[in-house]
């Protein structure tokens, strides 16, 4: 049970923190209000990293192997943070994004199941 959540923390930590990555991207200096834009954000990206650093604590003290979750933490990333952008940016990826993607995804599984 410990396990999964420690799980857990990380991949919500990761998700907070990439929201509040590009939210704070795609809003910056748009409405000429930096403090009110950022301040937000910065709440956002302390819980999510709050919520990171306890999930990798929990994981380790678990698990006993650092490189599963970081392993985890980047199979977060790689899950999340593509859907994030496109749903916010409405922009479709590059053929060289989507290669790295693939190998980043390849090289996760790898650390995992390997």
């Amino acid at each position: 049970m410990s396990k999964l959540v420690a799980v857990g923390a990380i991949f919500v930590g990761e998700t907070l923190s990439i929201i509040a990555e590009l939210v704070a991207s795609k809003q910056f200096g748009k409405a000429g209000e930096y403090l009110t834009t950022l301040l937000p954000m910065f709440l956002l990206i302390t819980i999510g990293g709050t919520l990171l650093v306890c999930g990798y604590a929990l994981g380790y003290m678990h698990l006993k192997n650092i490189w599963i979750i970081v392993a985890i933490s980047v199979g977060a990333i790689l899950v999340v943070e593509p859907i994030l952008t496109f749903l916010l940016f409405r922009e479709v990826p590059t053929t060289g994004s989507l290669i790295g993607l693939a190998f980043g995804a390849l090289g996760t599984l790898a650390a995992i199941f390997l």
